[in-house]
């Protein structure tokens, strides 16, 4: 695994772990991350988020939020 991703809300720590890529819903449209990614820090829109793990891909409807990058670590602050 490739990422460290950081999924929280207001109200808990939704996910911790390594993944191979996220898919995220920008407010330009859905784009996806990888190891090595630039910098970066965006708006989220309503919509889902898709992570692959070890244990396969997974899902997470968002309302919003934030997504930063940097050195491989990807942090999410979302609304559920």
């Amino acid at each position: 695994m490739s990422l460290i991703l950081r999924i929280v809300s207001p109200e808990k720590i939704v996910f911790t772990g390594n993944v191979d890529s996220v898919i995220v819903p920008g407010t330009s449209g859905a784009f996806q991350l990888l190891e090595n990614h630039a910098p970066l820090i965006s708006s989220l829109d309503a919509g889902t988020v898709f992570y692959d793990t070890v244990e396969g891909r997974k899902e997470l409807k968002i309302s919003g939020g934030f997504v930063e990058v940097q050195n491989n670590n990807v942090s999410l602050c979302v609304e559920l």
